[in-house]
């Protein structure tokens, strides 16, 4: 039998379909014992620790079992039934990804209620626009600052309540509606009833809205996406008969299981994370470990010593720069960690290596990537990338360096996973081939013809159908409508990703049917592979492509700051305080050199003519980047137009310069 047949066909007591609630308590019974959640100490000021939980040390992380967890889970949801809520009822969650999150989410789904989430950066105005359009009655926030955002647009909605999961100052008690999670948790003690409690879950069904989940919003106002008991459990049962340690499977292969220690760190305001982080990893009986924020997984990893991790290719990236950083120390370890990484490479892009690169690549694991491993725990065996698209060169140096990274797809529509690839056979440079359960299909009809002839299969808008596919959106009839198509009388939805499904039925990400330039030449250009190319470069962060109605391809590029003054050690000179670092002439010329590079990989009309220097990095925090850590294009395009407008008009000036005498 072949893997995808028995990935198909695997059934045990984690694919029964039940509705959230019923799968986390499913869990508890069968690994009461196990740790369920870790915690850090002196991050938060939580209000739950002394009172449902221990303290943890400062800087040190503390457990708690899956029965202790759901005791706290339990509590909490009669303690936000005394608070008033009912079934449908949509509640807002605003916080930081941390442990009191996952037991919200928990309680509020027994409870009956509807999470709707919001991203701890949120203004008060998205917050305003987020509780306001699902029609929120509370909200869960992370702490007094959260707290303050609500209560400056409270007037407008229709909240009824707000709890904290950290401690409040006094003033705050005063406040009607305002508890501490800590005292909807002691309230909950004193009223929770086993009957009652097991009748809310019986209430659920699985066809009953579980949650609402805003889209980032890179173009327009976000919308509400509905998602399903069944939604969200059907996508769990589907990735985890990908990586369930299955009898079929061999035993060194890796796979998530009740032995599996995770690291949680991105926002589980957002599905890929609640589902793949959260609710896959408490419904296989795993243990999930908070990390204290995306700069500090060094030292997180090495206490946590995870097995898996969930990731965007933006993380990878730092992570890798990073890496490369410590590799660097010294002119020696540099020409060493060089060496070490074309070796990676060399020995990934071989099917049958042969015996000299064999033992090249185990001096370099011996030389570089062991330390690497140590560095990140030294149990990491999975980790999983989505949210974008992975540059295949870095993809190829994590597996060098013996960290697989198992590239897939989806979306916020799909809760979320369409595809990912399989343990048993990595194909880097696709999102892999689609979950058992998933039907997918190719509408080749958006595709200019005579574009993306180079391709193997099917290229198209990929069309999507399953019991992990959502409804559509929070009243917007006209936009759940828009989104899909009907072929054959079944009901398809339209990604908006233009994919290439290989004949092996493994699919590669090519763009977004939106983000596609079309140049004044007509020719079609898909920037993402060209930005994601310069993903393992010492010198550029961040690469924008434009060009849309232009007659050539340009960038806005970011400079690797660090990454230069290395290179300027290297080369034996100086460089100017970071703020004149963009109008340095041996800065471009040595970027110009990284472009060069870079265009070799691409068609003569995909090259990079063009590019101005930025000196702002694209972050959540100056609204250049997703929560989910995608490029808001409209606005950096908006922001540095004068730059892009440069690009053009330096040319034209060039092309009409008259050409120099013979």
């Amino acid at each position: 039998m072949s893997w995808r047949d028995a990935e198909r066909e695997y059934e045990d007591e984690v694919t029964e379909l039940t509705t959230l609630p019923r799968t986390f308590e499913a869990a508890a019974d069968r690994h009461s014992d196990r740790t369920a959640q870790q915690y850090k100490g002196g991050i938060y000021d939580r209000s739950l620790a002394g009172v449902a939980v221990d303290p943890a040390p400062d800087g040190e992380y503390a457990a708690i079992s899956y029965d202790e967890m759901r005791d706290v889970v339990r509590n909490l949801a009669a303690g936000f039934r005394d608070l008033g809520v009912e079934a449908g009822d949509r509640i807002g969650i605003f916080a930081d990804t941390r442990m009191e999150w996952a037991q919200s989410d928990f309680a509020l789904l027994a409870a009956g209620g509807v999470v709707t989430t919001i991203y701890e950066g949120s203004s008060a105005d998205q917050v305003e626009y987020l509780l306001d359009d699902p029609g929120a009655t509370g909200v869960v926030v992370e702490s007094q600052d959260h707290l303050e955002r609500v209560l400056r647009v409270a007037d407008d909605l229709d909240v009824e309540f707000a709890v904290s999961m950290d401690e409040l100052d006094p003033e705050y008690r005063e406040e009607e509606g305002v508890y501490t999670l800590a005292e909807v948790y002691e309230r909950g003690a004193d009223r929770f009833d086993a009957d009652a409690y097991e009748s809310w879950l019986d209430e659920r069904e699985l066809a009953d809205l579980a949650t609402l989940i805003y889209t980032s919003g890179t173009t327009g106002q976000p919308k509400g996406v509905e998602l399903t008991h069944r939604n969200l459990r059907a996508n769990v049962t589907q990735i985890y008969r990908r990586v369930a340690p299955r009898p079929d499977r061999d035993a060194s292969l890796p796979s998530i299981d009740h032995e599996t220690r995770a690291v949680s760190y991105l926002p589980l305001a957002h599905v890929y994370e609640r589902t793949v982080g959260h609710f896959l990893m408490f419904a296989v009986g795993a243990s999930v470990a908070y990390a204290e924020s995306p700069d500090t997984l060094r030292d997180d990893f090495q206490a946590i010593r995870p097995t898996a991790a969930t990731s965007v290719p933006r993380v990878y990236e730092k992570m890798y720069d990073a890496i490369r950083e410590q590799a660097q120390e010294s002119d020696l370890k540099a020409r060493i960690f060089e060496w070490a990484t074309d070796v990676s490479q060399a020995y990934q892009r071989e099917e049958r290596p042969g015996l000299g690169l064999k033992l090249k690549i185990k001096v370099a694991d011996r030389l570089v990537f062991s330390d690497v491993r140590d560095a990140l725990g030294g149990q990491l065996e999975l980790m999983n990338s989505g949210g974008g698209t992975l540059s295949p060169e870095l993809c190829q140096l994590y597996h060098g360096m013996g960290l697989p990274i198992y590239e897939g797809y989806g979306l916020t529509e799909t809760a979320p996973v369409v595809s990912t690839n399989p343990p048993e056979d990595v194909k880097v440079g696709t999102i892999g081939p689609p979950l058992p359960g998933v039907d997918v299909r190719i509408d080749t009809s958006v595709v200019p013809e005579g574009e993306f002839t180079d391709a193997i299969g099917e290229v198209g808008e990929l069309l999507v159908k399953g019991p992990n596919v959502t409804a559509g959106y929070w009243n917007k009839p006209d936009k759940t409508e828009a989104a899909f198509t009907e072929i054959d009388g079944e009901r398809w939805f339209r990604t908006g990703d233009i994919v290439q499904q290989r004949p092996d039925d493994y699919l590669v990400f090519r763009e977004r049917v939106k983000q596609i330039l079309v140049l004044s030449t007509g020719k079609n250009v898909a920037p993402a592979p060209i930005e994601d190319a310069f993903a393992s470069s010492e010198v550029v962060e961040q690469c924008l492509v434009v060009g849309d109605g232009r007659k050539f391809v340009g960038a806005l590029i970011v400079p690797n700051v660090e990454g230069l003054r290395k290179w300027a050690d290297r080369e034996g000179f100086d460089l100017p305080a970071t703020d004149q670092l963009i109008d340095d002439e041996r800065v471009r010329e040595r970027i110009q050199r990284e472009v060069d590079k870079i265009n070799e990989q691409f068609e003569a009309h995909e090259r990079i003519k063009q590019f101005r220097l930025v000196g702002q990095e694209f972050t959540e925090d100056n609204d250049l980047m997703t929560p989910t850590m995608k490029k808001k294009r409209r606005n950096i395009l908006e922001r540095f137009d004068e730059q892009v407008e440069d690009i053009y008009e330096s040319a034209e000036e060039s092309d009409s310069e008259p050409a120099p005498a013979e």
